[in-house]
Formats: C-alpha cells, sequence, structure tokens
C-alpha cells in the first residue's frame, strides 16, 4: 500500500465550537448586568392616604390569616397601588404582626424581616416593571426596547425564583411575595406563562398585579386573582400628601392639582419635570384662545413643549426606553391641562348662568376630545395640536368671553 505524504495526511478535525456562550463569555456577560435598583422601603399600611377600602380588605384578610395567592391591585395610575402592595409585602412576610389600639395591623419594627425590608435587602420580595429587561443576565433581553415586560424576565425574576423555598424564616403568612408594576405591559408569552403558575402555585407565594389597565389582562387572570379597587384622591387628600413632602422636594402649585387628577404619581411628575413651566408659557397663549382669537404661535409651542417633555423623559429612562410612548405620554399631558383650562371655561360660564358660553366651551372640549382622537391614529402632533387650538378658538369665538 501507497504511503500517503506527511503534507497530505488528514488533518485531526478541530473541536467543534460550542453552541453557547464559554463558561469565560458567561462570566463576562454576568458581570456586565446592571444591577437592579434597591427596592423602596414600605410605609405602614394605615398611612396610605385615600384607599380606606382598600386598606380594609387587606386588613381583614391578614386578620383572617387567609391571604390569597394572586392579587390585582387596580385603580387610576398613581393613587398609591404599588405604595400599598409594598406595604402589605411587609406585613405578610413578617410573622411580628399586631393588631394594635387603632384597629391596624404593624409587625415588630425592630424584627428581621422589617431591618432587611427598610435596607431594600429582602431576598424574597420581588419587585418587576417593564424596565426590569435592562437587569436580565442574557445581553440579548437586555437590548431590547422596554415597550413590555418579556416572558424571559417573568421567568427569570418571578416564576424561578418563586419555585424555590424562602430565603428568610420571617414567620409570616407567606414566605415569598412578587410585585409586578404595570402589569398591563406583561406580553400575551408572559401572560400565559404566569396563568400557568397561578393556577398552580406554590405553598407560601403571593403574586401581586399593580395595574391601571385591568382589561389588558387575560380573563383567565383575573379570575384567580383577589381584586382590590383604588380611587383617585379627593383633593383635601391631595393636598395633604403635598404638604407631607419633604422640604427638598419640587414646588407644587395649587394649578398643578387638577391636572393630577386626584393622583399623587402624577402630580410629583408635574412638580418634578418641565411641565411645571408649563403654566407660565402657556397661560397667556390660553387666555387669547380662551377669547376666541386665532393665535398662530399656539400650537407650535404646545408641540415644542410636549417634544422637550417626551426627550426628558427618554434621557431620564435610559436609551432603550421607547421614543414613541414618551411622545404618547407628552401628547396626552398637553390634553390634559388644555382639558383643565376648557373645563375652568366651561364652570365659569354654568356658574355665571351663561348657557351660551357653555354651550360654546363644551364644543371647544369637542375638539379637544378629536383632537385626542387624531393622536392616538399617529396623527402628526405638531399639526394635532394646531388644527385643535383653531377649533377651540372657532367655538369661542361665537360667545367672547365676557
Amino acid at each position: 500500500m501507497a504511503r500517503v505524504p506527511a503534507d497530505k495526511a488528514k488533518k485531526p478535525a478541530k473541536p467543534a465550537k460550542p453552541a453557547g456562550p464559554t463558561l469565560g463569555e458567561k462570566r463576562a456577560e454576568a458581570a456586565a448586568t446592571p444591577v437592579a435598583p434597591v427596592v423602596p422601603a414600605p410605609v405602614a399600611l394605615d398611612a396610605v392616604l385615600g384607599q380606606q377600602r382598600a386598606i380594609a380588605m387587606l386588613t381583614d384578610a391578614l386578620v383572617s390569616e387567609r391571604v390569597h395567592h394572586a392579587w390585582i391591585f387596580q385603580g387610576p395610575a398613581g393613587v398609591g397601588k404599588f405604595t400599598t402592595a409594598l406595604a402589605f409585602a411587609a406585613l405578610v412576610l413578617d410573622g411580628t404582626c399586631e393588631k394594635g389600639l387603632t384597629g391596624g395591623l404593624a409587625p415588630d419594627p425592630e424584627s428581621r424581616v422589617q431591618q432587611m425590608l427598610r435596607a431594600g435587602s429582602h431576598p424574597d420580595l420581588g419587585v418587576v416593571s417593564k424596565e426590569w429587561s435592562k437587569y436580565h443576565p442574557d445581553a440579548e433581553i437586555r437590548a431590547k426596547k422596554q415597550t413590555n415586560i418579556p416572558v424571559d424576565v417573568v421567568r427569570y425574576f418571578v416564576l424561578d425564583p418563586g419555585r424555590l423555598a424562602p430565603t428568610v424564616a420571617g414567620g409570616g403568612v407567606c414566605g415569598r411575595v412578587f410585585i409586578i408594576d404595570g402589569a398591563e405591559f406583561l406580553a400575551d408569552q408572559s401572560q400565559n406563562a404566569l396563568l400557568k403558575f397561578l393556577e398552580e402555585p406554590p405553598p407560601g407565594v403571593a403574586i401581586i398585579l399593580v395595574t391601571s389597565a385591568p382589561e389588558a389582562l387575560l380573563p383567565t387572570i383575573r379570575s384567580r386573582c383577589q381584586r382590590v379597587p383604588f380611587r383617585a384622591l379627593p383633593p383635601d387628600d391631595l393636598r395633604r400628601w403635598a404638604r407631607s413632602r419633604p422640604p427638598e422636594a419640587p414646588p407644587i402649585a395649587e394649578w398643578m392639582l387638577p391636572l393630577a387628577l386626584g393622583s399623587p404619581g402624577a402630580l410629583a411628575e408635574i412638580a418634578g419635570t418641565s411641565i411645571a413651566g408649563w403654566h407660565d408659557q402657556l397661560e397667556p397663549v390660553f387666555a387669547r384662545v380662551l377669547r376666541g382669537s386665532h393665535v398662530v404661535e399656539a400650537g407650535p409651542r404646545m408641540h415644542e413643549l410636549t417634544e422637550a417633555w417626551a426627550k426628558e423623559r427618554v434621557e431620564a429612562s435610559g436609551a432603550l426606553a421607547s421614543k414613541e410612548a414618551a411622545n404618547r405620554a407628552a401628547a396626552e399631558w398637553m390634553f390634559r391641562y388644555t382639558g383643565w383650562r376648557l373645563a375652568e371655561e366651561l364652570a365659569r360660564a354654568a356658574g355665571a348662568g351663561d348657557a351660551r358660553r357653555a354651550g360654546d366651551a363644551a364644543r371647544a372640549i369637542d375638539a379637544l376630545r378629536t383632537a385626542e382622537s387624531e393622536a392616538e391614529a399617529n396623527v402628526n402632533t405638531l399639526f394635532v395640536m394646531d388644527k385643535m387650538v383653531a377649533l377651540i378658538a372657532d367655538a369661542l369665538a361665537v360667545s367672547p368671553r365676557g
């Protein structure tokens, strides 16, 4: 048999490259994962303002020691749902809770559970929102736009740890609590995975879905959850909340209260962002529009303010924040401001017994509703604002303001 020359001999095959990342790559990827923020320290349940009905429902469940494994805290945005969820979690995780002289429940403030909660280091309390993608160990998931809560995030932060035994023996009604803030953003696949978990929940685990749009959740999820309704705060409670803020917090002006629609969260956003300067810039414009004058610069001015706020929001949220969502939110704030000014005009006319002026103000409000519909249909915002103020001026020009 002829010999094969050495240079022609078959070379040994190279080892196949692993399909997934190597151990070193995994370590590098894990090291690059941003650390999730510390969970805020909970307040006392009875310190939540304006939500007496919700607090009574939760207190009754705790006293009876029949705490459901799945909850939906539903109501307007920013009215204390998430704050209440943290307060409730602090009680169900701690076996030192007792009924006080006022009838409310309170734990031992020096218990191990409470100390860990104040430090934001309790391992059995998990919080998830649509921004949580950026804290996932998989770089591909971190790179996705934060428009929803993907199933990988739900599995990693809720479902997988939810099947483990509690880390801390707190002696509470529940051993683990997970709060999904903004549950309306759960992707379809996320909801289906969560549904299976709710159908066969591990013992001692409670999940709280915090949402301002419960209709976005699957009917099968809603049917397996105990619902707790939250309401918009009345003006007096909203003022009390504003007075309770620390001195270094941005100041709150009286005109901001009606824009907040009973939401402390909305009030904080108005005071803490560029919206706080809108009134000074827009009041001279609206004063003329309300007299029925066509103000050429009104639409562009409103568009400019919404653009600036949307940019501010994206920069504050990070590069992966949705610019489209920020633009929609900015337009909604401007519509809210416009609605407040028109509602004031309608109330003034009604109070003066001026039926004709009240009818014109109502037609101006119809123009606002049309603008909102056009914005939802993705019509150019500048065009929407320009058309809206022109129609408002037309409606109010019929019966000039006295």
